[in-house]
């Protein structure tokens, strides 16, 4: 099988080792005569698989007791409804930090059912930078704060942990979560789907505060409501159990990495290959995030001859570098390298990178 690198921005790629375990465990998992996708989410089997997952998840982020962990189907887009349902009454103001276009489809639905406050926005500059805490214009009394934590289009990514001045603090983490220690306990929720840095597509992880659960709006759907599925272990319908067992494996391989410090310093390497390539092209290559914001998981890039864009996406794809095209809304190149992107990998596209602009500058 011929060898890629695969900078998909998620689907993305999964660790080799876990898609050969999958792959021997596909039709018989464990002895049990039966793949993952055949077994009853009410038999042994697969309690052991949800229980090892939910263990091995806690143990990764260091999630206190007095916090729930959800596996959930829907994605991020279905939680961005059940937020302002789960922790916002009709009449009460929520505030949002808004840098990017995940930012603003959250923006959208929550305001279908809560006011929204924009305590800060970055789009005066093409959401290209994080405001400066220091210049939110907070609400008084607002029902939660919430910020993604990574841009996957714009490639802006949050260094610190906004500080909730009580209020609850909610993020969505769906393209960096993994991909660096963070303290779980200064969150009201983190939520995030897996197709990331967590496993395939079709699962959503929630981590909530036990005090927060059991306050949701009286019309709020049942499926709509963390409460049912924290009361029912993930289990109130049948769970997306494929993806667990998939995510499972994932939370081990980490584990067996070295944890989350491991991977944080690996991602740092990752991205500086790629960043010094960039920086090093004499405006060739150029990347329109802020530097003290860019992120470690994507890494959005322009030439500075769009014309040659279509060029370099062949030469590429000839190298077996695959997945480059940037975002539709805003062209150009994109590189994703969430945790199971090997350095090598990075090293592969630079070398690219610095062989089409000697060649075409």
């Amino acid at each position: 099988m011929t060898q890629v690198f695969n900078f998909s921005s998620g689907p993305a790629v999964l660790p080799p080792e876990v898609l050969r375990q999958v792959q021997a465990e596909l039709l018989d998992w464990h002895g049990s005569g039966m793949s993952v996708m055949e077994m009853s989410h009410r038999g042994p089997e697969f309690g052991q698989i949800l229980a090892e997952a939910e263990a091995d998840l806690r143990t990764l982020l260091g999630i206190p007791s007095n916090y729930k962990v959800l596996f959930l189907q829907g994605g991020a887009h279905l939680q961005f409804a059940m937020l302002p349902f789960n922790f916002a009454a009709a009449d009460s103001t929520v505030d949002f930090v808004n840098t990017g276009h995940w930012s603003k489809v959250a923006i959208k639905e929550v305001s279908r059912y809560a006011k929204v406050n924009i305590a800060a926005s970055s789009e005066d500059k093409n959401f290209s930078y994080v405001p400066d805490e220091a210049t939110w214009q907070r609400s008084k009394d607002a029902a939660f704060l919430h910020y993604c934590s990574n841009e996957t289009i714009g490639g802006v990514e949050f260094n610190f942990i906004p500080q909730s001045n009580g209020v609850p603090l909610i993020c969505d983490m769906s393209s960096n979560i993994l991909s660096r220690p963070v303290d779980v306990s200064q969150f009201g929720m983190i939520y995030a789907g897996a197709q990331k840095n967590m496993g395939p597509s079709g699962v959503a992880v929630s981590i909530v505060r036990e005090d927060l659960l059991g306050k949701a709006r009286s019309e709020t759907p049942t499926m709509l409501n963390y409460k049912t599925f924290a009361d029912n272990g993930s289990m109130y319908n049948t769970p997306p159990s494929f993806g667990i067992y998939v995510a499972g494996l994932v939370y081990k391989h980490l584990l067996a990495q070295g944890g989350l410090a491991a991977m944080e310093a690996k991602n740092i390497e990752k991205a500086n290959v790629l960043y010094a390539a960039i920086d090093a092209s004499n405006g060739f290559y150029h990347c329109p995030t802020a530097l003290a914001d860019r992120s470690r998981m994507n890494i959005p890039f322009t030439l500075a001859d769009s014309q040659l864009d279509a060029q370099f996406l062949a030469g590429a794809e000839e190298r077996h570098l695959l997945q480059l095209k940037g975002h539709r809304s805003v062209g150009g190149m994109r590189a994703s390298i969430y945790n199971a992107m090997p350095l090598a990998g990075c090293q592969a596209l630079a070398a690219y990178m610095a062989e089409f602009a000697q060649q075409h500058g």
